[in-house]
């Protein structure tokens, strides 16, 4: 029964997706806001990368929608597979990268991706060129120790990996996440992690740069939401699910 139900996900969706193959943006709501498909596909690029050699390390940075945010790329794999965000130093138990840059100055949050690594500063107080220097040369030494970027029985985030037990809606709402929303927004230095699909409404994490972003919301509404709804009709709303110290930070600025 679960194998006949993934199949008629998959006919349901391979049109759809082969159809369109450029990534949705991630930020710009006024493009994202424009159903059908093919309009959704404009996007306003970030910055170019701006590259730095450590010693033997070539290490580039890219702006994030999130001002606070910078996204540092080592050119090398960061995490096999998934993502990983900390929010605090506490939360860096099973990564020995993530506990040496939350070592530095000014670091509030530590967010790791396939091939790169967001970091969050406490403020806007806290320039970048201060920050900066410390991040490049511990990402360098780091990386020429040897260590592992996490512990062996640290797994990576996965709650958006289909599964046997999904029915027809939600098999094509993690398939939409997993191969056009996230990719978008982990270009951006963030991720999206499905939280569940209760009475229409889905239930997503925000990770990385996307966690304390002005847009953030703008981009649940006007971006994802308008895509799950238009592929999927069974969806009537998004809502963010947020950890405990995001939430309390975010009653705290109201």
């Amino acid at each position: 029964m679960a194998a006949c139900r993934r199949a008629g996900v998959l006919r349901r969706l391979c049109p759809l997706l082969t159809a369109h193959r450029n990534p949705v943006c991630g930020y710009h709501a006024a493009v994202l806001s424009r159903p059908p498909f093919n309009t959704l596909l404009m996007r306003t690029r970030p910055q170019a990368p701006a590259p730095m050699f450590v010693r033997n390390m070539f290490i580039q940075t890219q702006d994030t929608p999130n001002p606070n945010s910078l996204k540092f790329l080592p050119g090398r794999n960061v995490l096999e597979t998934g993502t990983m965000d900390f929010a605090s130093p506490r939360d860096a138990f099973c990564s020995p990268l993530a506990r040496q840059l939350f070592r530095i100055d000014g670091v509030k949050s530590v967010f790791l991706g396939p091939d790169f690594i967001t970091i969050t500063r406490t403020n806007a107080d806290m320039e970048w060129k201060v920050i900066k220097p410390d991040v490049f040369a511990t990402i360098m030494d780091f990386f020429t120790s040897g260590l592992p970027v996490v512990n062996e029985d640290a797994a990576p985030s996965a709650d958006t990996a289909p599964s046997d037990d999904d029915d027809e809606v939600v098999a094509m709402i993690k398939e939409l996440l997993e191969t056009r929303i996230r990719p978008t927004v982990q270009e951006d230095g963030g991720d999206v992690l499905y939280r569940g699909f209760e009475d229409g409404i889905v239930k997503l994490k925000l990770q990385g740069s996307c966690t304390s972003c002005p847009s953030s919301i703008i981009t649940l509404k006007s971006g994802i939401q308008n895509m799950l709804q238009f592929y999927v009709p069974e969806v009537e709303g998004v809502e963010q699910v947020k950890g405990e110290d995001e939430g309390v930070e975010q009653e705290a600025q109201q």
